[in-house]
């Protein structure tokens, strides 16, 4: 059975399409019009081996907020589509990535209801390119807000706001992955005691 979740997402600020296959080999078409998150959700596929699509064309001309979260909340409703019912995934993820200097822990619980615990170092380069950096949080918000997850995101350091937030996306993808594969010893098995998710 194919895990596949397609979304398209159309307001005023931006259009915004997604295609994710959970199933996939982690290739990926992205173009937001910003190039540093491009490189972020190309990370999330190729580390979660998820086939990964996203166009979204927004109002870059104001800035990249409504791009960078649009696009996320159309992610996690994707991600929550391809999920389908549940049953006989594993349920919880996790990954610890270093990245030279810097390191991320992400925990993910896929619950069905949506909470995020995010840390990552104080007084970050502002900047990335034309990505801000305060956007990390706020993307992880909106797409745990759709995909309707508990996700717990740690970085105890790192120095380069580039490695800082890069770890974050990687071990995300892997953390996602690890929760969202298929246990062949719970085949047919909705992994929790309340029988919903």
């Amino acid at each position: 059975m194919s895990r596949v979740g397609r979304v398209e997402r159309t307001t005023k600020e931006t259009s915004v399409l997604v295609e994710i296959d959970l199933d996939g080999t982690g290739k990926t078409d992205i173009a937001t019009g910003v190039g540093f998150y491009d490189h972020m959700l190309d990370q999330l596929g190729r580390h979660g081996l998820f086939d990964l699509t996203v166009k979204t064309d927004g109002d870059l001309h104001i800035d990249s907020h409504h791009t960078i979260e649009d696009t996320a909340l159309a992610l996690g409703a994707a991600f929550k589509q391809a999920l389908g019912d549940k049953v006989g995934i594993y349920r919880f993820g996790n990954c610890t990535v270093p990245l030279d200097e810097s390191l991320a822990q992400v925990t993910v619980d896929l619950s069905g209801r949506p909470y995020l615990v995010h840390t990552e170092p104080e007084n970050m380069a502002p900047m990335i390119g034309e990505y801000d950096v305060t956007m990390t949080r706020h993307i992880l918000e909106s797409f745990v807000a759709q995909a309707q997850i508990a996700l717990h995101v740690h970085v105890p350091y790192g120095r380069n706001a580039h490695h800082i937030v890069e770890c974050q996306f990687k071990a995300l993808a892997r953390a996602l992955r690890y929760a969202s594969e298929r246990d062949p010893r719970a085949a047919g098995i909705l992994p929790s005691t309340k029988g919903a998710l």
